[in-house]
């Protein structure tokens, strides 16, 4: 099974995929960045995400994507402005017929460490733990993207596909 995990932005959107080889084995085939020149208006900039990420999705064809849900209790601006770049994200994986997860960055926290309230620090090294890395993955979206895949690889199991939406939901 090929995961790939997506963590939203404007600016700066990660990406991580890794290949589940056997319950107790994962492979990170792969982590980068897609990114967006700052000076172009919103509309060009979401425009290219959506680009890069369709072919992107097209050569590397996962079998599930695990994009992060936002959260923001600041800057309502960049807010808005992520969930426009995320809903282009959702739009691209789902007219790839791919489904998904959508876990907060506390279920992700939890799912990776078990620990809801862990820093980034020991997500990062809980990842290297699980993906058998020497160092970790730079730059910290696509290592961030990276932890999405392995939560998804981790709990897909407990998780149900929802038909209709082919939305991975609890149950």
């Amino acid at each position: 099974m090929r995961i790939i995990g997506i963590d939203p932005g404007v600016a700066t959107i990660g990406i991580g995929v890794l290949d589940v080889l056997s319950q107790d084995q994962l492979h990170a085939n792969d982590w980068l960045t897609i990114q967006t020149a700052s000076g172009l208006p919103l509309a060009e900039r979401l425009e290219e995400i959506y680009r890069d990420l369709s072919a992107f999705l097209e050569e590397c064809r996962p079998d599930l994507a695990v994009v992060e849900r936002l959260f923001f209790a600041t800057n309502e601006k960049t807010a808005l402005d992520v969930a426009h770049a995320r809903g282009v994200i959702l739009l691209a994986v789902r007219e790839h017929g791919i489904p998904f997860l959508e876990p907060t960055p506390l279920e992700l926290k939890a799912g990776i460490t078990g620990d809801g309230r862990a820093d980034k620090r020991q997500v990062q090294d809980m990842l290297c733990h699980l993906l058998k890395l020497k160092e970790i993955p730079r730059p910290d979206d696509a290592a961030d993207a990276l932890a999405l895949a392995a939560f998804g690889a981790l709990h897909h199991k407990t998780l149900r596909l929802h038909s209709e939406t082919k939305k991975w939901v609890a149950g």
